[in-house]
């Protein structure tokens, strides 16, 4: 049997790793368009093209459009479910709700503007997407949502939020204006690390002073 030199195993992997950073260009490139133009307006051949690639290539690395469009989705809850965990792996384990929520916001933020293109096609066209790929989606789609619905009902639990609040209410609110700073941000106003602050700021604390008694 002969034995791979150092030299043949990266002729063999090289394949692989190209295959790997096409297909990377590939959703990349589809995500920007889906994001700009929406999912039913975007080609494979669209597609194709802003990678630089032949579109019968496409099909090497994806069955179909349908198929770029579900890893992008979940590429994007993915990209921002990392981030809040991070963010919260930083926190001591006797950390408050507030102090979590605030946290988790800053990481929702993070994760939707780094991964801008993402988080933005799925945001964008999530809700005009047939019931088929929606379904696709959803099941990744509520277990974030429930993540965020422990985090408001242990704040409940303990004492620290408003009485009568409702959880699912106050969830989307929440995340539905943190969702939208993809639409309006602008990093030459601000580093994201102050946006992240001030939003998380507003969300725990509001932005009315308390009247004295």
């Amino acid at each position: 049997m002969a034995i791979a030199t150092r030299r043949s195993v990266k002729k063999k992997k090289a394949p692989e790793a190209i295959a790997d950073v096409t297909r990377r260009l590939l959703l990349t490139s589809a995500a920007r368009l889906i994001r700009n133009q929406g999912y039913s307006a975007t080609t494979v051949r669209q597609i194709a093209g802003a990678a630089g690639i032949q579109a019968g290539s496409v099909y090497y690395h994806f069955g179909s459009k349908e198929e770029m469009l579900l890893e992008i989705l979940d590429a994007g809850i993915n990209a921002v479910q990392n981030s809040v965990n991070a963010r919260l792996a930083t926190l001591p384990e006797d950390a408050s709700s507030r102090l979590k929520i605030a946290a988790a916001v800053e990481g929702h933020l993070f994760g939707l503007l780094e991964h801008g293109d993402f988080t933005s096609a799925n945001i964008r066209n999530y809700g005009q997407l047939p019931d088929k790929l929606r379904k696709a989606n959803q099941k990744l789609r509520r277990s974030y949502s429930d993540f965020w619905d422990e985090l408001l009902t242990e704040a409940a639990v303990k004492g620290e939020l408003r009485p009568g609040i409702d959880i699912h209410l106050a969830r989307l609110v929440m995340l539905g204006a943190v969702n939208w700073t993809v639409e309006w941000y602008d990093p030459k106003k601000g580093s994201v690390e102050q946006l992240a602050r001030q939003i998380a700021s507003l969300i725990s604390e509001g932005a009315f002073l308390v009247e004295s008694a």
